[in-house]
């Protein structure tokens, strides 16, 4: 009888991740909020790394005491000021062996996928300015934060999907492990971001590795051994 092997799917967080955190992580959402107000605001909000663009965007608008209906707008500010970042070449780089991980994920047969805080549109852009192929990604199989207020609701969206199948998130937050913990996805933690291992060690992880090239391996085996999502 032939055997069947269910799909592998493997959930790839963004910022910290496959691509390097920015210089000033946060100072999008600011701008975002003050174009939609049409002046200077205080800075009431600091950057919180792990956390969704609905997130950080409702905590922005009511540190401020405005009504949760300008939370729209400010979204679509936020998307005009990414594409403005991008068309005048602010461009992100990857976190070293992302890329060719990627690839070598793809060559096994597996999904790469995305579960991220940002939108798409965000996601796509990053992608791009960093030097990933976009068509490297199943994008059918990618779950996003941009109307989720918590990290939880995207986490809670991937697992119902991929139900009965393998799948891991990858990710470089004690937020993504507390995120993939609580719909029982496996965490597969890399120290590329803000969090170093040791820090990482406080999560639920599987496996935690410096990076995806010293640990590549670690990183591949760990996602072989996981069982089927319920």
């Amino acid at each position: 009888m032939e055997h069947h092997t269910v799909p592998t799917t493997v959930l790839w967080d963004i910022d910290g991740t496959l691509v390097q955190n920015a210089a000033s992580p946060g100072n999008l959402y600011h701008l975002a909020l003050e174009r939609a107000v049409g002046r200077d605001l205080a800075l009431m909000v600091g950057h919180q790394h792990g956390r969704t663009d609905a997130g950080l965007i409702a905590e922005h608008v009511r540190a401020h005491h405005f009504d949760d209906d300008l939370i729209p707008t400010v979204s679509r500010h936020l998307r005009d000021l990414t594409d403005e970042r991008y068309h005048r070449g602010d461009r992100r780089s990857p976190a070293p062996g992302a890329i060719a991980l990627v690839h070598r994920f793809a060559s096994l047969g597996w999904r790469n996928g995305l579960l991220t805080g940002n939108s798409e549109h965000r996601a796509r852009v990053k992608l791009a300015g960093a030097g990933f192929d976009v068509d490297a990604f199943d994008w059918e199989h990618s779950y996003f934060g941009d109307e989720e207020v918590e990290r939880t609701g995207v986490t809670a969206r991937a697992a119902a999907a991929l139900s009965g199948t393998r799948a891991v998130i990858v990710g470089d937050t004690p937020r993504d492990g507390e995120a993939a913990d609580a719909v029982g996805i496996p965490f597969v933690a890399v120290a590329t971001g803000v969090y170093d291992v040791e820090a990482l060690r406080r999560t639920g992880a599987v496996a935690i590795a410096r990076d995806c090239v010293q640990d590549a391996q670690l990183l591949e085996d760990a996602i072989a051994a996981v069982p089927p999502l319920p």
